[in-house]
């Protein structure tokens, strides 16, 4: 007489069957595909009508790619993005701890200068900056002065305006990255024993690095395209070098062509840069590092990726 009664040690054929890893296959996305070509067409279409254009003269591009006025312009913007970068991050945080303040003069002092310098644009503030002489031709008490005229030249000029407009967006960016931070922090850093100063270096700045990082890195490649506004006051940058080039040899095309080549590779560079500080940072939380620059190009490259299917 047969038993329909499997024993413990046995297992019916369906539920091996079951037991087997299911293997997706992914769905393809044809209209991804058409869309991919279309726009890979296009883009290709562009390049070789610019290639190909008589109007536009490359020979003039490559001559002053690396022309010796241009790389100094070069220089120009990258000391401007620098300099005004770390002064506009380092009066940030000061505006950024009066504002958490609990003192209201400081509080109030704060609010004003963010309320000003972001609300007016950057462009009017240099003007004022380069045209400063006009009401203080002097800058100074007694006979300790200067004139106004010799002591702010043009890159001084764009130098405190960039620098005084970046402030006042770096300590909102930096005021987020405090409150971000725990409270509790506070909290046991003061049951140590520790002042509010030490407590601010020591624990809640470093932990908010990781939320500060990657506005300011955002606000770095902004502030490398914001340098071009200096063309206004003749400040030296790489616009204004490529701009006198082009006025004198009635190339505007192609000088703009140089400009944008070198505003793309250092985009490029503090953008290589971001990405790993954002790593260095990241390091030891929970949450994962954020890819580098190299990972997410191999990652969009795969084939899953292009056809939008399960991997």
């Amino acid at each position: 007489m047969s038993s329909n009664v499997h024993s413990p040690g046995t297992t019916s054929g369906s539920d091996a069957r079951q037991r087997e890893a299911i293997k997706a296959v992914p769905v393809p996305h044809w209209g991804q595909w058409v869309s991919a070509l279309v726009v890979l067409a296009l883009v290709a279409a562009l390049l070789y009508s610019v290639a190909t254009n008589n109007n536009i003269q490359w020979s003039e591009v490559q001559k002053y790619l690396f022309e010796k006025s241009v790389m100094a312009g070069l220089w120009v913007t990258i000391q401007l993005t620098v300099l005004a970068m770390v002064a506009g991050i380092a009066l940030g945080i000061v505006l950024a701890v009066m504002r958490l303040s609990q003192n209201p003069v400081l509080r109030t002092a704060s609010w004003f200068y963010i309320w000003l310098f972001r609300g007016t644009p950057v462009l009017v503030q240099l003007l004022i900056w380069f045209n400063l002489a006009l009401f203080f031709p002097r800058i100074g008490i007694g006979s300790v002065s200067a004139d106004t005229n010799v002591l702010i030249k043009p890159f001084v000029a764009a130098l405190l305006a960039l620098a005084l407009n970046e402030a006042a967006y770096m300590a909102e960016v930096v005021r987020g990255g405090i409150l971000a931070v725990d409270p509790g922090q506070n909290e046991a850093s003061a049951a140590l024993g520790m002042t509010q100063g030490q407590t601010m270096r020591r624990i809640v700045l470093p932990q908010a690095m990781r939320v500060i990082i990657p506005p300011t890195g955002n606000e770095t490649i902004t502030m490398l395209k914001t340098t071009s506004l200096v063309l206004v006051v003749g400040a030296g940058d790489l616009l204004t070098k490529t701009s006198a080039i082009a006025a004198k040899n009635f190339t505007t095309m192609e000088m703009l062509f140089v400009a944008s080549f070198w505003y793309l590779v250092l985009t490029s560079a503090f953008s290589y840069g971001q990405s790993h500080l954002e790593r260095r940072f990241a390091r030891g939380t929970a949450a994962a590092l954020p890819p580098t620059l190299g990972q997410r190009i191999r990652a969009n490259l795969r084939p899953g990726r292009i056809l939008g299917g399960a991997r």
